[in-house]
């Protein structure tokens, strides 16, 4: 099998040498025999999981999938015959964990960290949808375990790979704008029902296995909509996509899109460890997200920047017209304020638009073969991807959830308590009660 050969050989290499991590993730180049193709087991097929297993099938040999709905199990057969089906992801990497390279996993937030967790415990490579996981605790987890094992990860925030991302997060570094002092990113999410009561209980559908489908989330009855209810994704409440507003499974609006949103500036501005967090809401019940929220994060100083202020806002909310400053400023986007100008990122013919009085630098910056080939470059013996777990994924990640911390204390309309993070300790400095977002309590049989 392609990956123990690399992993075999890149400890061997790196204990003689002594080398550290950064050139650990740069493991010796295997064999580019074709019989050494690289072997991958999917975790969840649609959806996400629908690109994410067809780029594994275009770029290796998909010999395992698995879903808790056999509708899609079903639909995934037809498109890789020879791969050997599941619906449980333990019964999959127990059964198959000698066979397989690399691993998807494409499924609801809350199934993220125990199923990467158990496959890079068996040495499996893993390529884990964003947010990486559902909680704080967990992205520490699967980076640590990623750095220890030494294996290619990479979270799918897609994005990544853009050059114009990359370039315009090389002229932040560059100084184009001057000083930062604030970032302003706001998106069009939610578009699922948020800040709503649990539906009445329903029979589950006969397709579904509800009890896999909850994981390690706490019990509770399976529901959809009524008919004259039905919205942009048809009944769905929980299966297969509005998950993403409840507490227990999803990480709402912040957690669905800001590992893209906040890309940019996060590698551009080294966006680690905010120091304040606060967040205004709609309310909420702690059981649904709210239907808005604007958080503001304070990031402390760093060698290369001063201190600056995220705001983040979601539900339609946006900024204040006038710091756009004929900067277009439509749908989705992210504002970057600083002393000798502005960007905005998510406009223009290449991706991001500056204020007409600034000039820009020539950059540099590594180009990328594509988001998925990345993952199989690295696998293969190649360069780390952009967003593995440990450098970057991990650590984004906790700064995307860091914000829901707020919004969890804002549980009421209007301006929530300010948030004090210690995020080198995982610990809120000066709020009781949110140990269990931080690090969560699983069903038996999901541990971490």
């Amino acid at each position: 099998m392609l990956h123990k050969t690399t992993r075999r050989q890149f400890i061997h290499t790196s204990a003689a040498l002594g080398i550290g991590y950064f050139v650990a993730d740069r493991a010796p180049a295997a064999s580019k025999s074709p019989n050494e193709r690289v072997a991958l087991g999917c975790v969840g097929i649609d959806g996400k999981g629908r690109g994410d297993s067809d780029d594994a099938g275009r770029l290796g040999d998909v010999v395992a999938v698995c879903d808790v709905d056999s509708n899609r199990l079903a639909d995934a057969l037809r498109r890789f015959p020879k791969a050997k089906p599941f619906t449980d992801f333990r019964k999959l990497f127990d059964a198959m964990h000698k066979s397989i390279d690399a691993a998807t996993v494409s499924t609801p937030d809350h199934i993220h960290a125990p199923a990467a967790a158990m496959a890079l415990r068996r040495g499996i490579h893993c390529f884990v949808q964003k947010p990486l996981t559902h909680s704080l605790h967990e992205a520490r987890v699967l980076a640590q375990l990623a750095r220890d094992n030494k294996l290619a990860t990479q979270m799918g925030n897609q994005g990544s790979a853009d050059s114009n991302l990359r370039r315009a997060a090389a002229l932040l570094r560059a100084g184009v704008v001057g000083a930062v002092s604030e970032i302003h990113i706001w998106t069009d999410r939610p578009i699922w029902p948020q800040g709503v009561d649990r539906p009445a209980p329903l029979p589950v559908p006969k397709h579904l296995d509800w009890d896999l489908w909850l994981g390690p989330a706490p019990q509770r009855p399976y529901s959809e909509l009524r008919d004259n209810q039905v919205g942009r994704f048809g009944k769905a409440i929980y299966h297969p996509f509005a998950w993403r507003g409840w507490w227990d499974f999803g990480t709402g609006a912040l957690g669905d899109i800001a590992c893209h949103a906040v890309n940019m500036t996060f590698h551009g501005l080294d966006l680690r460890n905010p120091e304040t967090i606060q967040a205004e809401t709609s309310g909420h019940n702690r059981d649904s997200f709210p239907a808005w929220s604007i958080i503001t994060y304070q990031f402390g100083a760093t060698a290369a920047r001063p201190a600056l202020k995220l705001f983040w806002y979601d539900g339609n909310k946006q900024p204040r017209r006038e710091l756009f400053e004929g900067l277009s400023g439509r749908g989705g986007g992210c504002l970057v304020i600083g002393a000798k100008g502005k960007m905005l990122f998510g406009g223009g013919p290449r991706g991001y638009e500056l204020t007409p009085d600034l000039s820009e630098p020539a950059v540099t910056f590594p180009q990328s073969p594509g988001h998925f080939e990345e993952f199989v470059r690295a696998i293969r013996g190649g360069e780390a991807p952009w967003s593995n777990f440990p450098e970057f994924a991990g650590p984004l990640t906790e700064t995307v959830l860091a914000g829901n911390l707020a919004v969890w204390v804002a549980s009421a309309p209007g301006l929530g308590p300010k948030i004090e993070w210690d995020a080198v300790n995982l610990r809120v400095k000066n709020h009781d009660g949110l140990d269990r977002l931080i690090q969560r309590e699983y069903r038996a049989g999901y541990e971490l």
